[in-house]
């Protein structure tokens, strides 16, 4: 089975566990897991990628509050949101937020909820864990997998793990 991209980033702990766990039931002797990471990288770097001067992260970002206002006859303003994008050294990961410019309520009448927001105040919109090679070992391990084999590109950017049923 494979899991590319570093899409297992987007998950937060418990939920990298659940999913490990699950992709072990799935595997029998014989059966392996390429998995792909995205590894730990200086701030500056990853605050680049993900608050872009292009501004094409924060257009990303933002698209979140036009799908609601779409799919649940929300009232988003998108242009009253800042995208805001932090590293967490604690987690290592990238919080990728919406600052409210101004304060405003905001309904979605889709699901029945009405949400006020203050001047200032963020809602998270996504993480982006980024990993070490001994974590990703660990969080293997202890979904029942024993990594084999471990490569990185040139940069020591990206990792690719290739883990069996232990």
């Amino acid at each position: 089975m494979a899991f590319l991209g570093g899409t297992i980033g987007n998950l937060l702990p418990g939920q990298r566990a659940a999913f490990l766990a699950s992709v072990r039931a799935r595997l029998g002797p014989g059966d392996a897991f390429l998995l792909g990471t995205d590894l730990v990288k200086d701030p500056g770097v990853l605050h680049a990628a993900y608050d872009d001067a292009a501004g094409v992260t924060a257009a990303f970002n933002k698209n979140v509050l036009a799908v609601l206002n779409a799919r649940l006859g929300a009232n988003f303003d998108l242009s009253s949101f800042e995208h805001v994008a932090l590293w967490d050294p604690v987690q290592e990961w990238i919080e990728m937020r919406l600052r409210s410019d101004e304060r405003q309520i905001v309904t979605l009448p889709g699901i029945g909820l009405t949400v006020p927001f203050a001047e200032g105040e963020e809602m998270r919109t996504e993480v982006s864990a980024k990993f070490r090679p001994g974590g990703v070992a660990a969080e293997l391990s202890a979904a029942g997998f024993t990594m084999q084999h471990w490569w990185t590109d040139t940069g020591a950017q990206f990792g690719l793990s290739l883990s069996v049923p232990a």
